[in-house]
This record gives structure tokens, C-alpha cells and sequence, in this order.
């Protein structure tokens, strides 16, 4: 698939660099993601941008865990990360944690000390909040804030070895409490957590804040574009400043990009946690959740979402992506590569008379129409069948392309059959159809042969069962977040489950697997099938359903 390419100013950035032999002509970008949650579509466009530019500028990208706060991150998180980046097809130059370099933070921290930089601050969390200031008003200075370097280095020495309890003290760079950038308002640098970290061990009491970790991080990695999102743009004259003034080889540059945000859904990671924590979604992979574990449960796969980023392209403009047009990229890339199956998702029995009760015939039909690679696959015709019960009606209107009592409709890659007989239940509702095939039209019509377009079947004796899980979107409003109480647009309908569905054999496979079925939409294979029932999640609709 030819994707047309968008825009993408930081590449312009990369080229120039480039051209100017700027970090001489090396390209080292890094995605850094903190352990406290899955993955979701918002890092997905990062992940493609940080290893989309070091693949084609024959550079390396750095997969390093931020993991600075030992209470929200663990285990199974990272884990969860490095299955994503692996998934949509990336595979990072060297693997890092912060929390590697946690001794290393620390002697640059000693320097800042020496340097007059940075001070021990022994005021509560509360009286630090409050003396910052405000947008519109400067901010208080501590009245630790003229501590000598030698009394905040006894202090400092004691925070790490532990003697203070958690909130006792602070260690704080020395700035500007005045700067009209709250970021530079002698930001806190340490705080002290009693706490073991998932993977540094029980050795730490005090874990460094993110904006020092990070900045220094990428120096010491030697990263030559750090790529955040805008989120961050206020905050890049801070980590320059820990740059300019500590000792250090190198000075990584920050470039910041909009974040990508699609319509009814929420790219926020706290309320995604939020949503599994509650019991509002099933779990961190639930397919109605845009994380990537829940987006590979759905059966999206991972060219599309390589194909959607490159498409919205990279820009400082903020917007919000349409569902609509998230879902056509899907279809797009669907289309040319799901095998075809028939499925019958609310069936109604078709008895042929014409036919033995024990006939069994195998037609070959082709995996996809248009894709001769897939190949073939054999498929069962009994003389009974399951029809969708949508596929016949009493009394149909005019211009009616199915099947009627009395009318003709063709088999998908069989026969044309016509309905002879009406069979009722005692609640009045169509159980059976009387029909007789025309044998001669296997495959054709012959001359002067009329039937009501085209339906898809299933073989009853053949028919396996299915459960079949359809999605809609997982809130009521565009824009969730924007609502005083955003669980309140929550869609209750946004999960509908079909038992009692009927599809062909060689819709078994393996987990994971994606077909369109014929006339109804795109299905995935779920892990919650069995030998009994096979469950299949709804990966995105024939048509955009979207759009009202």
C-alpha cells in the first residue's frame, strides 16, 4: 500500500541538521515511556515518529523506561510496553531505565549543590504549593532557600541514607522564583519515598523528579533530538537550563509536536486507569479502550496504525482526529488483506428439497477476490442451511434484492435457490424455508436466468458456533473530557454481544486472526474462544457507521 506522506516538520529539522553536520551526522532518538500504564494510540503516533526517523536516516532510537516513581509502575507494565513496540514492528537500538542511573542523577545533583544550584527545602508540600505563585503572581522564596552548599549537602547525604521521614524535605533547584514560567520556580529535584522500586530494588529513599531525570537521561544516552509532545514545550527551557549548567558532554535538543486526539474516546493514561481500575472496560485489553493491547485484541493490525500516523503526519498545530476517518484507514488496509468468510449472525433455516438430506458438496471458493495470494478455501453445501434471518421477508418492499416466498436469490458462490414454502413457529415467527436449487446455475446464470441479488449462507451441518461481539464507540460525546464528569458520557450500548451465531469451518484460526464476513464487517478472533464457541470481536464495520 502507497501511503501518500504528510507533513512532518521535524524531519525538515533532521535534514538540516543533517546538512549541517550538526552531532556529527548522527541521528539518536529515544522513546521514553513511564511504567505506569499500557500503551495507548497517543504513543503509538510517538513510537512511529522516534523509529520512523532513526530508520530513515540510518540513525538508532533508545527504548528507556522512565521510571522515577516507584508507587505507580511495575512489572507488568514494562512488559506490556515492550510487547507494543515489538508488535507494530520496531525493535529499539539498546534497552534503558531511568532508575539506572539513579547514582549517576545524584552526583550531578551534589553538583548543583556545590554550584549554589539547588537546596534542601524543609517546608510541607503545602506551603511549597502555596509560596509558588501563580500565573499572574510571582511566586515566594523559601525561607530555606539561602542554606550554604555545605548544610545541603549534610542534608542531602541524610535524605538518600534515609534518616527523614517521606515529605521532610525536598531538594529543589535554585532558579527564578519570580520567572513568569511556573516550571522555573525552583522545581522540586527529590522527594523522599520509603518505598522499593520495581526494578532498582529497596536500596533508594529518595527518587528524582521527572523533568531533571529526563533531560539528563538523554545526555547520558547521548540522544541528539528529544521528541516530546507540546504538554512539554513549557517545560524545555527547564531542561535546557540543567544542561547548560551542570557539566555535561552534550546537550540534546527538545522538539515538541502535537499530541494526537481522536473523538470519542480518551487518550489520558490516569483516565484510562481510571476506566480499568473501576470496572468500567474489562481490563487494560478490552478492545473498546484505544490502548494497543485492547487495538491488537480488536484485530487492528499493525501496518494500519503505522499507516494512520504517517498519514495525520507531525505538525505544532493541536487537533482532534475524526473517528470516522480513523476507522476508513482501518477499512482500507482491511480490504486488501482480510481473507473472506461467511457468517450468519442471525440464522434462519433453509431446507433444500431438491436435494438428498445427506448431500455434501465442497465448493471452492477464492480467500479474496481480488488477492489471488490468498489462495483458496473449500467450503461445505448441505441441503440445509443458515440464512440471516434479515435476508427474507413476508412482505417485501419494492426493489427487493433477497429472498422472498415465491423469488429467486443466489447463493454466494453456489446455487440460485427459490423459496417454495413458509414454515411459522407457535409465536408466529419464520423458523424454516422451503426452497429447491437450481442445479444448472452453479457458479452462473444461465440466459435469461433472474434472481434478487446475492445472499451469503452456511452449511447447518457443518456450522460452527459462534459468539459475536460488536462495538460501538465508548462514549456518547466527541469529546469526553470535556464534560463536567466525563464517566458520565460513558455509552452503555458501547458492547453488544450476538450468541447463538452460525460462520463456515475455515473461519477457525488462530487468535488473532481477521476476516471480513461477507456483507457484514471485519472480525477478529478472540482469546475467549474454545472448542465450543468461537468469539469473534468486531474490528470495524463494512461502512463508516460514524457519520451521522
Amino acid at each position: 500500500m502507497n501511503t501518500p506522506k504528510a507533513a512532518n516538520f521535524i524531519k525538515n529539522i533532521i535534514e538540516q541538521d543533517l546538512e549541517q553536520n550538526k552531532n556529527q551526522g548522527k541521528i539518536h532518538t529515544r522513546f521514553p515511556p513511564e511504567p505506569n500504564g499500557y500503551l495507548h494510540l497517543g504513543h503509538v503516533k510517538s513510537i512511529c515518529l522516534n523509529f520512523g526517523m532513526a530508520e530513515e536516516f540510518n540513525g538508532k532510537c533508545n527504548l528507556r523506561f522512565d521510571d522515577t516513581n516507584p508507587e505507580k509502575e511495575n512489572e507488568e507494565y514494562m512488559r506490556a510496553i515492550k510487547e507494543d513496540v515489538q508488535w507494530l514492528g520496531f525493535e529499539w537500538e539498546s534497552l534503558h531505565h531511568a532508575s539506572d542511573y539513579f547514582q549517576t542523577l545524584i552526583d550531578y545533583a551534589y553538583q548543583l549543590i556545590d554550584k549554589g544550584l539547588a537546596y534542601v527545602d524543609s517546608q510541607s508540600a503545602e506551603d511549597i504549593r502555596l509560596n509558588r505563585g501563580t500565573l499572574t503572581q510571582a511566586g515566594q522564596n523559601s525561607p530555606y532557600r539561602n542554606r550554604s552548599p555545605e548544610e545541603n549537602r549534610d542534608l542531602f547525604t541524610r535524605m538518600i541514607a534515609g534518616e527523614f521521614a517521606d515529605g521532610t524535605h525536598v531538594l529543589r533547584a535554585k532558579i527564578d522564583m519570580s520567572s513568569p514560567n511556573i516550571n522555573l520556580r525552583d522545581p522540586t529535584l527529590y522527594r523522599i519515598r520509603h518505598k522499593a522500586h520495581f526494578h532498582a530494588g529497596e536500596h533508594w529513599k529518595v527518587y528524582p523528579m521527572y523533568d531533571y531525570t529526563h533531560c539528563l537521561s538523554d545526555m547520558l544516552e547521548g540522544i541528539t533530538h528529544s521528541l516530546c509532545t507540546l504538554e512539554f514545550e513549557n517545560h524545555r527551557p527547564l531542561y535546557d537550563w540543567f544542561l547548560n549548567v551542570l557539566d555535561t558532554p552534550c546537550h540534546p535538543q527538545q522538539i515538541e509536536f502535537a499530541p494526537l486526539n481522536l473523538e470519542y474516546t480518551v487518550l489520558s493514561k490516569r483516565r484510562l486507569i481510571q476506566l480499568v481500575n473501576e470496572g468500567h472496560v474489562n481490563g487494560w485489553d478490552d478492545p473498546r479502550l484505544p490502548t494497543i493491547a485492547g487495538m491488537r485484541r480488536r484485530g487492528i493490525p499493525p501496518s494500519a496504525l503505522r499507516n494512520f500516523c504517517q498519514k495525520i503526519g507531525i505538525s505544532k498545530a493541536d487537533g482532534t482526529i475524526e473517528m470516522s476517518y480513523f476507522e476508513n484507514v482501518l477499512r482500507d488496509e482491511l480490504n486488501q488483506h482480510a481473507p473472506r468468510r461467511m457468517a450468519v449472525l442471525n440464522p434462519i433455516k433453509v431446507t433444500l428439497r431438491t436435494l438428498e438430506e445427506n448431500h455434501e458438496q465442497w465448493l471452492e471458493l477464492p480467500n479474496h477476490p481480488q488477492n489471488d495470494s490468498l489462495g483458496n478455501r473449500q467450503v461445505p453445501f448441505s441441503n440445509t442451511l443458515y440464512i440471516e434471518a434479515d435476508d427474507y421477508s413476508d412482505n417485501p418492499p419494492k426493489k427487493w434484492k433477497r429472498l422472498a416466498k415465491g423469488e429467486s436469490v443466489r447463493l454466494r458462490g453456489a446455487y440460485v435457490i427459490t423459496c417454495e414454502e413458509v414454515r411459522y413457529d407457535e409465536q408466529g415467527n419464520v423458523c424454516e424455508l422451503i426452497c429447491r436449487h437450481d442445479p444448472e446455475t452453479l457458479g452462473k446464470n444461465p440466459q435469461g436466468y433472474k434472481a434478487n441479488g446475492v445472499i451469503h449462507w452456511v452449511s447447518a451441518p457443518h456450522a460452527l458456533n459462534a459468539q459475536i461481539r460488536h462495538y460501538d464507540r465508548l462514549f456518547k460525546e466527541p469529546n469526553p473530557l470535556a464534560a463536567d464528569h466525563f464517566l458520565d458520557t460513558l455509552n452503555p450500548n458501547s458492547l453488544t454481544i450476538i450468541e447463538g451465531a452460525k460462520v463456515e469451518p475455515a473461519c477457525q484460526g488462530e487468535v488473532g486472526n481477521v476476516y471480513q464476513f461477507e456483507r457484514q464487517g471485519y472480525y477478529a478472533i478472540d482469546p475467549d474462544s474454545n472448542s465450543d464457541t468461537l468469539v469473534f470481536n468486531q474490528t470495524v464495520s463494512l461502512r463508516d457507521s460514524w457519520q451521522n
